[in-house]
């Protein structure tokens, strides 16, 4: 396995609930790719997704997700694995009750941030790297979808992970504001770190081809392969 590779996986079987759904998964994702994942609803995608942040345990196979082995991985383990990995999904998750900047110092304390200088530091540096540096002090009901999507990317790069996984991040969007969103995550990787996006928007993938991997009958299909 090469040193710049974030997801390793070989004959992972993946389970929902007790069904088996996909079977034989091997693939290898390494430092700045940007990596699609297809297939109708109910094909493992994000049971896939699950079993890599480990919500859901690997049964059959090997897998190493950011330098975890999943197989052996404790559950006092998994917060620090969830540390290096950023979590983007369709519906925000955003805590309602407090401001963006708040939403952000809860993830740093809960993460084992003390120090408030150097929070407010980084909350404004990921602020910044998501075009929202002026929104700081607004409630989540302020923002559009597409500034809420975008708070919750900057929350996913808190901890500076190596790996981002965005399950339909733009699933609740416009196109335009989609767009929008692609684009910082495609930025996102062309800094280093892994991208894996959840999706069935065919537009998306057309605007900003890259490798996919499609989840189809019980199988992933690679397009590296």
């Amino acid at each position: 396995m090469a040193l710049d590779t974030i997801i390793h996986l070989n004959n992972v079987s993946i389970f929902q609930k007790h069904n088996l759904v996909l079977t034989n998964v091997s693939l290898n994702i390494d430092k700045g790719e940007f990596v699609y994942l297809l297939g109708k609803t109910g094909t493992g995608k994000s049971s896939l997704l699950k079993t890599l942040y480990s919500e859901l345990p690997l049964v059959d196979g090997d897998a190493t997700v950011a330098g975890y082995d999943l197989k052996k991985i404790k559950t006092k383990e998994i917060p620090f694995l969830r540390r290096k990995l950023g979590i983007v999904f369709q519906d925000f998750q955003l805590l309602t009750d407090r401001s963006v900047n708040d939403n952000l110092l809860f993830v740093l304390k809960a993460t084992g941030w003390n120090d408030k200088e150097e929070m407010q530091k980084r909350i404004n540096d990921v602020l910044e790297k998501v075009h929202l540096n002026t929104k700081g002090f607004k409630m989540p009901h302020e923002l559009s979808g597409g500034e809420q999507q975008r708070v919750s990317i900057a929350r996913a790069l808190l901890n500076d992970p190596e790996l981002i996984l965005a399950d339909e991040p733009t699933g609740n969007l416009d196109p335009e504001t989609s767009e929008g969103i692609m684009n910082i995550l495609l930025e996102i990787s062309k800094n280093g770190r892994a991208v894996l996006i959840a999706t069935h928007d065919i537009m998306m993938f057309d605007k900003f081809p890259s490798r996919t991997i499609k989840c189809e009958n019980g199988k992933v299909i690679d397009s590296k392969n």
